[in-house]
């Protein structure tokens, strides 16, 4: 980067106090920024390093104190997103693979589509078609019939079974297993577990991102669908037949059971379990480590196992920690009917 803070806060749309000439040739956090580096302060957490942080300029919003004179200001209404913006203008990374690499195997009757690169080991089978400025790492595996939409990006070590869909600008982080069979057993008589065959498949919208070690099991029977925007973190678990909608994000650990459909526009955090066959509804926020064991029909912020309404929770929370006071109250209220019982026996 080599850029004046007055392009920076023209991009931005902020308002400069200071010197709009600094030169700005980073970016960096707070605690880390040096001389020719542009941060932000978005939350008080990092309050405290402003006093010594070293960089030239820095993103705030309108009511900071700006009693430092020797750093450049851009006021913004959200420097968080500001911050980011600037980050997508100026430092989008690239991933330098192109053309098909000798070691990567196409079968003939694939249909490979303009500007596609393929790395080392991929391996391409019969009847899948990779759509036009596709790029495929190293030792990705695509089985029968697999399809790839435009301007999709897969990294290395990506599993997909047959007949999965994927569609336009796919970012798909490595070790991602998209297909694999549904968790699908039925107990004999004597209890032993036979397998069901999962004949379904997967499909992903548009603009979909999954994160590292994903897995998304293929239906039973029909598709698993991810809608158009979907986000998934490292570690997240799709099971058969779910359905995730429109612009949902789920953050690592959370596992989805069967056949659950999940609304747009939810989000979900790190390590809560949804149990399948229930539907949740739109605008949905599920705090960490909930358990949502049966269908939420209202939007609305849900915590706990089992998952309740975001102020109930917290009232019960408060209760269970205030436990041993009230079962110290109660025991002295116990005493006191008892003694009371002894005088008006006496009486």
């Amino acid at each position: 980067m080599n850029i004046t803070v007055k392009e920076i806060a023209s991009l931005v749309k902020g308002t400069i106090f200071g010197d709009e000439n600094t030169a700005i040739t980073n970016l960096a956090k707070i605690e880390e920024a040096e001389k020719g580096d542009l941060t932000f302060l978005y939350i008080g957490h990092y309050l405290k390093y402003f006093k010594t942080t070293q960089a030239s300029a820095i993103l705030v919003k309108s009511d900071f104190n700006r009693d430092r004179t020797d750093i450049t200001y851009i006021v913004v209404d959200d420097p968080n997103k500001a911050f980011f913006k600037i980050i997508r203008t100026y430092l989008e990374p690239e991933f330098p693979l192109s053309g098909i690499d000798n070691t990567a195997y196409v079968h003939p009757d694939a249909k490979i589509g303009s500007n596609v690169a393929l790395g080392k080991n991929v391996v391409i089978s019969k009847g899948c078609i990779i759509g036009n400025n596709v790029k495929i790492f190293h030792n990705t595996v695509l089985l029968e019939n697999v399809e790839i939409g435009d301007d999709s990006l897969i990294f290395q070590n990506v599993s997909i079974r047959e007949d999965c869909k994927v569609g336009k600008r796919a970012i798909i982080h490595p070790g991602a297993v998209i297909g694999s069979d549904g968790f699908g057993f039925e107990p004999d008589a004597e209890g032993v577990f036979h397998k069901i065959p999962q004949v379904g498949n997967v499909i992903l919208e548009d603009d979909i991102e999954l994160g590292a070690n994903v897995c998304i099991d293929r239906a039973s029977l029909g598709s698993t669908i991810l809608r158009q925007g979907v986000k998934l973190d490292n570690l997240v678990q799709i099971a058969h037949n779910v359905t995730v909608g429109d612009n949902t994000v789920i953050s690592s650990q959370t596992g989805i059971s069967g056949s659950a459909h999940i609304g747009k526009n939810c989000m979900i955090a790190g390590q809560v379990g949804i149990v399948g066959h229930i539907d949740i509804a739109d605008k949905v926020i599920l705090i960490a480590q909930s358990g949502v064991s049966k269908g939420i029909s209202k939007p609305g912020t849900y915590f706990g196992a089992p998952a309740k309404e975001f102020r109930h929770a917290m009232k019960l929370e408060a209760h269970i920690r205030n436990l041993p006071e009230y079962a110290e109250k109660i025991s002295t209220l116990e005493k006191e009917i008892e003694e009371l019982k002894k005088l008006i026996n006496k009486a």
